[in-house]
């Protein structure tokens, strides 16, 4: 007989369907290890299936190696999955294989090997075993120099990561900027950064916004220099308040430890992503009827 209990312990170790976990069961006759390696050869014929459907949870992670760095996304349906063991292992062996090739994009590092076929292979195979959407959504590969240092930083256990490079200073203070990043979410590194057209937009709009308030306008002109300041520190990395001295920014805080800040990158998964309506507590219920 195939229990709650059967069906509960096989999703566990697979991160699949509730219907697929006791379709698989009861085809098995209850045999675990049997239901399985069922769901893996089911799963490999329908991964294409589930190429349509969203697949805007998963997690976010940092390999480094050296003087090399990835920073990578790997998606998932649900954010269930995301806590599974296989998808965790699927999202580690996607960084490391990343790392030990010379992949730049996405589609290379598709392409990249793995020790059970290229990285597109493993996650079809994933796909197979977990039941969901799987893909690998976007990577950045950075390389630093013997002055610079890596900085890394995992928040809510991967639903944010953050790679920065700093030059001149230690791994703790490049650590600390990572963490920076991952609390205030910069879209920016600089002022510098910041495109011409969103710089000009903004002005506009405080502009505009001073003259709503019954300034004239040569005086609105001047309070915008005030304020579009305000702007550029809420979006840019080194002109932020430092989270853990609200008394300099970033850039001073890094300074003091004898560095500059090089890069960042920021990967909060899913973000700009259309994500599932559905209720996923409700599906689980009607699944169990």
């Amino acid at each position: 007989m195939v229990t709650a209990q059967l069906v509960n312990e096989l999703r566990s170790k697979t991160g699949a369907g509730m219907m697929d976990c006791k379709k698989a069961l009861v085809e098995t006759g209850g045999d675990m290890e049997k239901a399985v390696d069922f769901l893996r050869e089911k799963g490999i014929a329908s991964a294409q299936k589930k190429a349509s459907r969203i697949a805007a949870e998963g997690l976010a992670n940092v390999f480094i190696e050296g003087n090399k760095a990835v920073i990578i996304e790997v998606n998932s349906e649900t954010d269930f999955v995301s806590k599974n063991e296989n998808f965790k292992s699927l999202v580690d062996d996607i960084g490391n294989a990343i790392l030990k090739s010379d992949a730049k994009t996405v589609e290379e590092a598709l392409k990249a090997s793995t020790s059970d076929g290229t990285v597109e292979d493993l996650i079809v195979a994933k796909t197979a075993t977990i039941g969901e959407k799987l893909s690998l959504r976007r990577i950045e590969v950075r390389t630093k120099s013997d002055d610079e240092e890596f900085g890394s930083y995992l928040h809510m256990g991967g639903k944010i990561a953050v790679l920065t490079t700093l030059k001149g200073t230690s791994e703790d203070v490049a650590k600390d900027i990572a963490m920076q990043a991952a609390a205030m979410k910069p879209e920016y590194l600089s002022e510098e950064d910041v495109p011409a057209e969103r710089v000009e937009k903004e002005k506009k709009f405080l502009i505009d916004q001073a003259m709503e308030e019954g300034k004239p306008a040569d005086i609105a002109e001047k309070m915008v220099a005030g304020r579009l300041k305000k702007f550029f520190k809420d979006i840019c990395l080194v002109d932020q308040a430092f989270i853990k001295d609200g008394d300099m920014d970033v850039k001073t805080y890094v300074k003091n430890n004898g560095g500059t800040v090089v890069d960042m990158v920021r990967y909060e998964v899913g973000e700009g992503m259309e994500h599932r309506s559905e209720n996923f507590a409700d599906e689980v219920m009607s699944q169990l009827k």
